[in-house]
């Protein structure tokens, strides 16, 4: 899919509101809103993330895995770029199913992803 569906942004939302102030969630909706679509690797993200690959019987990896194989077209995932420097990880605000989907379809999987740099 080209864009989030309705339930994305406040999902991340719900996430990053247990790791970030307001202002800066409401930053990186405002970031992921005007940003264009960018394409990682399932591999790669999981590693920026350090989050393990889940299961595919995890129930909504499985129903990832199914839309796939029904050639239905998944959401871009919503990140926050990490930061080397200061060994933050990135964070993936939605989508961590998805990208464990991808990653079980292929793991050199491109996924579409909209991406937000937290100051």
């Amino acid at each position: 899919m080209a864009e989030p569906e309705a339930h994305d942004f406040p999902a991340a939302v719900a996430y990053l509101s247990l790791l970030a102030a307001p202002e800066d969630i409401d930053a990186a909706v405002r970031q992921w809103r005007a940003a264009s679509i960018v394409h990682q690797k399932a591999k790669d993200i999981l590693r920026a993330a350090r989050l393990d690959v889940l299961p595919r019987d995890n129930a909504h990896v499985a129903s990832d895995l199914d839309k796939v194989r029904k050639g239905h077209a998944l959401p871009p995932v919503l990140l926050v770029r990490g930061d080397l420097s200061a060994d933050r990880p990135a964070q993936i605000a939605d989508g961590y199913h998805r990208v464990c989907a991808s990653y079980w379809t292929d793991e050199n999987t491109d996924i579409p992803c909209l991406l937000a740099q937290l100051s």
